[in-house]
């Protein structure tokens, strides 16, 4: 377990793995990590669905089969109005008491979702002086990881798309933000995004990840204010990737004469079918979808060559779609 020193906005990791030369899954010259969003449960007993569970025992086999490193939880952590405070129930009975397997006991890195924004969402950030694996430090930071026994690395800007765009109507689901609540707090973000994104040149590889999605196709679609602030950014600094939820599916987007790659995780505790925004998005951009009832999440190795994602089916851990994330170097 990493020393909580770590879990600062600047955070750099040194992972050093040693790995069995028969073992066919993993090399000790890769950086491996899961991403689920969406996963939160539910308000009243047992607080949690049969999704949800299914999802967390084939996480679990795949971290213990790839030797994951850490997680990735992009929102809607704790459904339907978040917690209380860092002493809520919900921490155990969705988070703690689900995701049980030892191979998930590595660090979590969350960002909140709108739903999280219900409740006290500092509760949540106030979780992490609680559980050695629950880490998120504020609304918005940086991770920094090292590809092992290689000069390569990665950057991951965790991003609070609520702050950003402001939270939805939840008496009318599907509703979709319209302005921050706070817009100087959100003029602030938008200045540490650019400055971290602006600073990522020695970086092989740099993913954006948050709540809302910039490009969707489902029940909620694109985010006007991702799509006319975000976007640019990710454009203009060859960002590899943006990670997301809200969503309930698993969805790939990718726009012609652009590099950055979309990746919609939102299915590890319901699962949505929609395809209502299918005209909302760039011509010709989506390239995959899932919808199954049994829900998902992605699991990825990187190396220096590049990064393999994989999505997974939430019932046996079959590999549904597997994409190919080059070197921002190679990505032209």
């Amino acid at each position: 377990m990493l020393s909580r020193s770590y879990l600062c906005s600047n955070i750099v990791l040194l992972v050093i793995s040693s790995v069995a030369s028969s073992d066919k899954l993993y090399t000790n010259d890769s950086l491996r990590f899961l991403v689920l969003a969406d996963w939160g449960g539910l308000p009243i007993s047992p607080y949690f669905t049969p999704i949800e569970v299914s999802v967390a025992k084939v996480m679990g086999d795949i971290a213990t089969n790839y030797k994951s490193e850490f997680v990735l939880a992009l929102g809607d952590n704790f459904y339907f109005n978040g917690v209380e405070n860092e002493h809520d129930r919900r921490f155990k009975d969705t988070f703690e008491n689900v995701y049980t397997a030892p191979s998930l006991d590595i660090p979590w890195y969350i960002v909140g979702g709108n739903h999280d924004h219900v409740g006290n969402i500092t509760g949540q950030t106030e979780y992490t002086n609680i559980s050695p694996r629950w880490n998120f430090p504020s609304l918005y930071y940086r991770l920094k990881f090292d590809i092992p026994n290689t000069k390569s690395s990665i950057l991951i800007v965790m991003i609070d798309t609520v702050v950003l765009c402001g939270n939805s109507d939840m008496l009318f689901p599907g509703s979709a933000p319209t302005g921050p609540d706070d817009p100087q707090a959100a003029e602030e973000q938008w200045a540490w995004i650019e400055q971290q994104l602006n600073n990522s040149q020695n970086f092989e590889y740099v993913i954006v990840a948050g709540h809302f999605p910039v490009w969707s196709v489902a029940h909620h679609g694109p985010t006007e204010c991702l799509v006319s602030r975000l976007q640019p950014l990710l454009n203009k600094y060859r960002v590899n990737a943006y990670f997301c939820g809200h969503d309930h599916n698993l969805q790939y987007l990718k726009e012609d004469n652009s590099t950055v790659k979309y990746f919609v995780i939102g299915s590890a505790n319901f699962v949505d079918p929609s395809k209502s925004h299918m005209d909302s998005v760039p011509p010709n951009s989506l390239k995959f979808f899932y919808s199954q009832p049994v829900g998902g999440f992605a699991y990825l190795t990187a190396t220096s060559q590049n990064i393999t994602l994989t999505f997974a089916d939430g019932h046996e851990g079959k590999d549904i779609y597997q994409n190919i994330i080059l070197p921002r170097s190679k990505n032209f």
